[in-house]
């Protein structure tokens, strides 16, 4: 009697351990997916605010505070727009290897291979961010001062996307290789850690003479980097314990795994600077874009805009995102666990 009540209580305990661990494991894992993690979109956006030459820096910083904070729309609407997520990425070696010149890069020509559906399986954000060029041209032209914030807060997100490797392959959260969370840690955990030491120096917005040649060659700057980003980080895990790779942090209201911050540290370190380099190139390309558009518009002037005023419609609208992106379920896949 006295073995079998011994052994209950230690298949108790098990039962009890088991069940903290999934509760632990399912508080610990769950969680909005982002991409390049909310902080670095914002950083982007803001900084690429300065590199804009004197005839549109004024109004770009009068409205500063929107065009950081809506950096992090696209994301939000991945919880309520279902044709949302491909414009996010890009996999590339879905369809060919590094150099890729088999993927055509004019979207006619692409479509023609292989097919709408089939881009739209894969990713479509360098094809998108030129469907968004279009438009924010045609708000500088039509003075729309809310269309102009809105898609430049829009471009600046896709463009900064465009330049984060894992959003080039279909390893996309190195679930192919044993490696599922490199994807939060790379684009989220390294730059929030990291992202106040890092130079942002770029220059001046230039004039892009081909945006289509511009948007691929970072485009491919991130495909060809994104298997030193998997194998770097296979290497450092091969050499660390689980206890040393992992800590707790505290998240709202409650307790997260995250990569410690010497796991961190040294991912960061032999990477040599990948990160830093990767979000001012992404500065300087907003900055850009955003210039080469009001170039093509006929450079407007911007110190006459109409202010703006929010419809009760409008407002509704904004709202009803965010309460769909805190409490809904992302439409697409998601990459940050």
């Amino acid at each position: 009697m006295g073995r079998k009540k011994s052994t209950m209580t230690k298949l108790a305990r098990l039962a009890t351990v088991f069940l903290f661990a999934f509760v632990m494991f399912t508080l610990l894992n769950t969680g909005p997916a982002f991409s390049w993690g909310f902080w670095a979109h914002q950083r982007i956006n803001r900084l690429a605010v300065f590199t804009l030459p004197p005839e549109m820096i004024g109004f770009y910083k009068e409205h500063l505070e929107f065009i950081t904070e809506h950096a992090v729309d696209p994301d939000k609407r991945r919880y309520a727009v279902d044709d949302e997520a491909p414009r996010h990425y890009i996999d590339i070696d879905h369809y060919d290897e590094w150099p890729f010149d088999e993927v055509p890069h004019e979207w006619e020509d692409a479509v023609w291979k292989y097919s709408e559906d089939t881009l739209k399986a894969w990713g479509i954000v360098p094809w998108h961010i030129e469907v968004v060029m279009g438009r924010l041209t045609k708000a500088f032209e039509s003075q729309d001062t809310k269309r102009i914030l809105q898609l430049s807060a829009d471009i600046g997100h896709y463009i900064g996307d465009g330049h984060v490797p894992l959003h080039t392959t279909e390893n996309y959260n190195g679930q192919l290789t044993g490696q599922r969370g490199i994807h939060g840690f790379w684009e989220s955990r390294i730059p929030e850690l990291y992202g106040d030491d890092y130079d942002y120096w770029t220059g001046k917005a230039e004039y892009v003479e081909e945006q289509n040649d511009f948007i691929w060659k970072f485009i491919l700057e991130s495909a060809k980097l994104a298997p030193e980003v998997l194998e770097l980080e296979q290497v450092l895990n091969n050499e660390w314990p689980t206890d040393k790779k992992y800590s707790f942090e505290e998240r709202g209201q409650g307790m997260m795994r995250v990569y410690s911050e010497a796991y961190s540290k040294e991912y960061s370190d032999r990477m040599d600077n990948m990160v830093e380099e990767r979000m001012r190139s992404a500065i300087i390309g907003v900055g850009s874009m955003w210039f080469t558009a009001w170039v093509d518009a006929g450079q407007p002037s911007l110190t006459k805009l109409p202010e703006i005023e929010w419809s009760e419609e409008e407002l509704k609208e904004m709202k009803k995102l965010d309460q769909k992106f805190q409490g809904g379920k992302i439409k697409g896949r998601e990459h940050s666990h």
